[in-house]
């Protein structure tokens, strides 16, 4: 058997077993941000990813990591200064499209947990001799979905992962019913539109909707 070097997806393997959806949010304004955290929060859904897709989100991610009882992170990490930066304004994990060794060492310099992307299964292996067994399958509808997951699952069991890209709200509960997906990240609670006519009954909605999934097998 490989012997593997001690497990550095503790944390993120912890944070992903809170709830069966992480929203992944692009937020344009961060003054929306402290009630679109308390609104996703309150739904059921503490693990909040926030992207780094818009000027407004380091402020978005200092906004809610003042908030009880949430987890806050930084997602579309893509260097070692991504990290430091989202680390400074109260991000306590953070998410990658990829994995790169400047990355890995950024984040374990900085104690900053990190859910790394992978996309096939040399990443995955390669990710798993870095000491990562909790990864994100990115951009998941796009690199072979559900049939990927499985297929991984033969000679990597070992392996959990969190598929983000592409999932709906219809297609979450067939992903979830995979014994290696912990939980899936959902775009599609938090639109942007919807953040800026502060429509909170309707994000609200569609985090308890999230909150509630199970994984179930369509025929």
């Amino acid at each position: 058997m490989t012997s593997l070097t001690p497990s550095r997806s503790d944390h993120t393997r912890y944070l992903c077993g809170l709830a069966p959806v992480i929203p992944v949010l692009v937020i344009p304004d961060a003054a929306v941000a402290a009630d679109l955290g308390r609104t996703l929060i309150g739904a059921g859904l503490p693990v909040l990813e926030v992207t780094l897709r818009s000027d407004a989100a380091l402020d978005a991610i200092r906004a809610m990591a003042a908030l009880p009882g949430g987890h806050v992170g930084a997602g579309t990490v893509l260097s070692a200064d991504d990290a430091r930066r989202a680390k400074d304004h109260g991000a306590t994990f953070a998410v990658s499209p990829g994995l790169t060794d400047a990355i890995a060492a950024a984040c374990e310099d900085l104690d900053l947990p990190l859910l790394p992307g992978v996309a096939t299964a040399t990443e995955a292996m390669a990710a798993r001799d870095m000491g990562f067994d909790m990864l994100k399958l990115f951009p998941a509808e796009a690199v072979g979905g559900r049939a990927l997951l499985k297929a991984l699952a033969g000679p990597l069991p070992q392996l959990s992962f969190c598929p983000t890209g592409g999932i709906t709200t219809a297609t979450a509960p067939d992903y979830l019913a995979l014994a290696n997906v912990t939980c899936v990240g959902g775009s599609w609670i938090a639109p942007e539109a919807d953040q800026r006519a502060r429509d909170w009954d309707a994000i609200g909605g569609r985090a308890r909707a999230a909150a509630s999934l199970q994984g179930q097998v369509s025929p």
